[in-house]
């Protein structure tokens, strides 16, 4: 099972802890797992008795390093018949979707590598907890994608031009990072895991979602936070001035040819400046128009949106090369289908935003 469920009884009212539980694949999402999840989490949605969610992960190394990218390059190049790239993402944005809107208080406790689809989940949720070693990262414009589960949304609610950034580059927030920017709530040492479910356990829920959430909120800020000690320096603290100048407003290649020529000399920056060096051409272009478009969006449409790009991406070659380079040959030598940013065409880029579906047959029209 790569997903494990239970209910633990309260003073009143129930806990519901969702575990994920792929540890050797560093909890990639399949979409057998976001199927098992969706049920679980309408099943306690109607359960009146159940009255709050925690979400999780098992493993050393991390909560999830994002989607089954195997999984997505056997949709891409899979059989007839086999499930379809469109199939497998609606089944996670429907997942993230209902975590952003869940009626009552959810709870998800990020440790080590939280990217991509890790990310989804974390983001989506009320309370998110992060552990001193958490690494946070959007690195899709590395395989010909963009930065999806929901990115839209809360990347455009980061400060100044980081999510831009983050998006650019797949630049890894470390925890202080994440405090700093508002990606997390609260940084907890992983030990404190069953001291949090004992302490939940311990209380009187009532069903009522304002009240449990109160009382939620009062005992995540009575845990013991992790020592500052015990905190990673946070890289933007040296590096976030130069970023807001570098990717201040102005048409997207000027502000990559910035950062390509940008000075800073460390080695978290120069991992940035990499990745941005070797992201998909196309992929920066998606990312620069999901932000823009995303920022007079409903959260519902930003999935719909996100379906649409993600379906055209796969009509495309870049994302299959991608996966094909990094993570199948292992080759790093994409052939993208434009080499710069200049060669991508304007309609080309427009394309990728037009659903491929009649609007009655939207697969997230229903959200």
């Amino acid at each position: 099972m790569s997903i494990q469920t239970r209910e633990l009884s309260c003073r009143s009212g129930k806990l519901g802890l969702l575990t994920l539980d792929s540890p050797d694949t560093l909890n990639a999402l399949s979409s057998d797992m976001f199927h098992r999840m969706q049920a679980q989490l309408d099943a306690w949605a109607d359960d009146d008795n159940l009255c709050l969610v925690m979400i999780s992960a098992n493993g050393d190394r991390g909560f999830s390093a994002g989607g089954d990218i195997r999984e997505l390059y056997q949709a891409l190049k899979g059989p007839p018949g086999a499930a379809t790239v469109t199939e497998v993402f609606a089944r996670e944005y429907r997942v993230d979707y209902t975590l952003h809107t869940f009626p009552k208080p959810v709870v998800t406790l990020a440790h080590g590598i939280t990217m991509g689809g890790g990310m989804g989940l974390l983001q989506a949720s009320r309370y998110r907890l992060v552990t001193p070693d958490t690494t946070l990262a959007m690195p899709e414009a590395a395989i010909g994608l963009f930065p999806d589960v929901g990115a839209s949304w809360f990347l455009n609610r980061l400060p100044g031009s980081i999510g831009l950034f983050m998006g650019l580059t797949g630049a890894r927030m470390n925890a202080a990072d994440a405090m700093r920017i508002g990606l997390a709530d609260l940084v907890i040492e992983r030990s404190q895991q069953d001291e949090l479910v004992s302490r939940i356990t311990d209380q009187y829920w009532t069903g009522e979602i304002a009240a449990d959430d109160n009382r939620l909120f009062r005992l995540l800020n009575q845990l013991d936070e992790a020592p500052t000690e015990s905190l990673p320096a946070s890289e933007l603290a040296t590096h976030e001035q130069e970023i807001a100048r570098l990717c201040r407003r102005d048409e997207l290649p000027r502000v990559v040819e910035r950062l390509l020529n940008s000075t800073a000399d460390d080695h978290w920056w120069r991992a940035c400046i990499d990745g941005l060096r070797n992201a998909c051409p196309v992929s920066l272009y998606l990312l620069e128009r999901q932000l823009a478009h995303g920022l007079q969006m409903s959260l519902k449409d930003i999935f719909r949106m996100e379906l649409a790009m993600v379906a055209n991406c796969a009509t495309h070659p870049d994302l299959a090369e991608g996966i094909r380079a990094r993570l199948i040959d292992r080759d790093n030598q994409p052939a993208w289908s434009f080499q710069s940013l200049a060669e991508v065409p304007e309609d080309y880029v427009e394309g990728h935003f037009t659903p491929p579906w009649p609007e009655a047959e939207d697969p997230l029209a229903d959200l």
